[in-house]
């Protein structure tokens, strides 16, 4: 899901504490052994989340049933403060989009990304109200955009503009959370919207906003499960984070089979209307994909159009953030049925 991916400003500290140049201490260097039932029963994995985020999609897949450790759940309100409490340790594990993750790894944060999933790039939207005179992308040189700091809507504005031949020195950026962003929208305070669904279809059925562009050409749609370099390395907490992430691919394939359901149960728990949550559903929710060179290499493109935007202040080495140690576990998930009955 991309409901709350990673939307809040990053915090100063963690965008200045340095580039990703000794990224490489990122990751245990020994993966451990399996522990026993018994052992993993004593478990109390703590998990990151957000309001309809992976804990509403377990729940409405029946993912949850028969867990074999304790899940301790703690909400935010964005990635950024996701992860800086992953890296601190205080989470193992939760799931963020494509973005958080680089402005952590600029940060030398204690995480490492252990799976990944993908979604239709054409609900990343820059939005504007239906009755705006901007007509394409090179138009917004000079307005005003709003946008979620360090969400992957920043990263879709970024290389949007780029494609157009401009920059984020081309705009005035209003960094807003969604919620923020969407009175702004519907007030016309600001010019335009950089937003990812359910607010792409919100946006459009409630406010009759228009797509002036999507995220074709300009992202890529990832979102990670993203774990503690602490977690990683205990035993008991890295073989739940094996079931768990397992769990979760087995719930998006459920979601996707079963789109009718998913939309209802996401609309009960995050208030959305009805119609919002299934056009955003019926759009292409998350889901698995092997977490690759080809992903890494996408992430990296992303990570070095921020350096090159001065976003941030030095190079990311993506690749020493990516842990494929699941990589067969889900694999085989990717391959079952999607049901977790």
């Amino acid at each position: 899901m991309r409901l709350y991916k990673g939307i809040a400003v990053v915090a100063a500290a963690l965008v200045l504490a340095g580039c990703g140049s000794a990224a490489k201490e990122a990751g245990p260097a020994v993966v451990p052994q399996a522990v026993s039932a018994a052992d993993l029963a004593k478990v109390t994995l703590k998990v990151g989340d957000q309001k309809g985020g992976v804990k509403s999609l377990l729940t409405a897949a029946k993912g949850l049933d028969n867990l074999p450790y304790k899940i301790e759940w703690s909400t935010f309100t964005s990635g950024p403060p996701l992860l800086e409490a992953a890296s601190a340790g205080a989470i193992d594990i939760g799931r963020v989009g494509n973005t958080p993750p680089i402005f952590a790894a600029a940060a030398k944060a204690k995480i490492a990304v252990v799976s990944v999933s993908k979604s239709n790039v054409e609900r990343e939207a820059i939005l504007v109200p239906d009755d705006s005179p901007l007509k394409d992308v090179a138009s917004l040189k000079g307005k005003t955009v709003g946008v979620a700091k360090g969400s992957s809507a920043h990263g879709q504005l970024l290389n949007t503009l780029h494609n157009a031949g401009l920059s984020t020195k081309d705009i005035k950026i209003s960094f807003l959370q969604p919620a923020e962003a969407y009175a702004a929208f519907t007030q016309h305070t600001i010019d335009a919207w950089a937003i990812w669904d359910p607010y792409t279809a919100q946006a459009q059925i409630e406010a009759k906003a228009r797509v002036l562009a999507d995220g074709r050409g300009s992202s890529n749609g990832l979102s990670f499960q993203t774990a503690s370099t602490a977690a990683l390395a205990d035993p008991g907490k890295n073989s739940a984070i094996r079931d768990f992430v397992v769990r979760v691919v087995k719930a998006q394939k459920w979601a996707d089979a079963h789109r009718s359901e998913w939309a209802a149960a996401w609309a009960k728990e995050t208030g959305l209307k009805l119609e919002v949550a299934q056009k955003a559903v019926d759009a292409g929710r998350d889901l698995p994909a092997a977490l690759d060179d080809s992903i890494v290499k996408s992430e990296q493109q992303l990570a070095d159009a921020f350096t090159d935007d001065k976003t941030l202040p030095g190079k990311v080495d993506f690749a020493a953030y990516a842990d494929r140690r699941f990589g067969p576990d889900l694999e085989t998930a990717r391959k079952t049925s999607g049901s977790n009955g």
